[in-house]
């Protein structure tokens, strides 16, 4: 499946009153008939809830795919790879990699988002420069520490896929070392 924006989409996606979550924004920016389910699982907790919201958008008139009975037909198959997947995850052991650069500065959503943002010049504006544009409006948007880590997850998505997981991992460990600690609500 690799869905199109419709002209609701391009709507949302311009328009000054806003309907949809930011996950469900971010997965409308994505979405160029390029990429796949598999594109924008990373900002969702389970492939299976990508899914769902790829296919609630298709149905409400956001994405277009010319395969969705297809894709129906499959999700079945697909929710229980993502179970088996995640049961083979959980048996395997962490690794730990302890990385030689260290981070002293102040932890805010500032220091991320502008962490972020040089990450987008200086990996996707030559290689990719409308989702590098697509990237920048996301972050302009996000208000978040939710919002910044979905954005987050789309960029290490792309970077694995061009520049492979180890360079991946070190940057998402830069993130985290960036992004203030969650708070904790009682």
């Amino acid at each position: 499946m690799l869905p199109t924006k419709t002209d609701k989409a391009r709507d949302e996606l311009q328009g000054d009153q806003r309907t949809l979550s930011q996950r469900e924004r971010a997965l409308l920016l994505m979405a160029d008939g390029r990429r796949s389910l598999t594109d924008f699982s990373p900002l969702f907790t389970t492939r299976g809830e990508a899914e769902q919201v790829l296919l609630a958008l298709v149905q409400r008139g956001y994405l277009h795919d010319p395969h969705a009975a297809a894709v129906a037909a499959s999700a079945a198959a697909q929710v229980a790879q993502a179970a088996a997947a995640a049961v083979a995850a959980v048996a395997e052991p962490i690794q730990v990699s302890m990385s030689a650069d260290t981070f002293d500065g102040k932890r805010s959503l500032a220091t991320t988002r502008m962490f972020l943002f040089d990450m987008c010049e200086r990996m996707f504006v030559r290689r990719d420069p409308k989702f590098a544009l697509q990237m920048r409006d996301a972050l302009r948007e996000a208000r978040d520490r939710e919002a910044m880590l979905t954005i987050a997850a789309l960029m290490l998505s792309e970077v694995e896929k061009s520049a492979g997981p180890e360079r991946a991992e070190s940057l998402r460990e830069r993130i985290d070392r960036l992004l203030p600690p969650a708070e904790v609500v009682h």
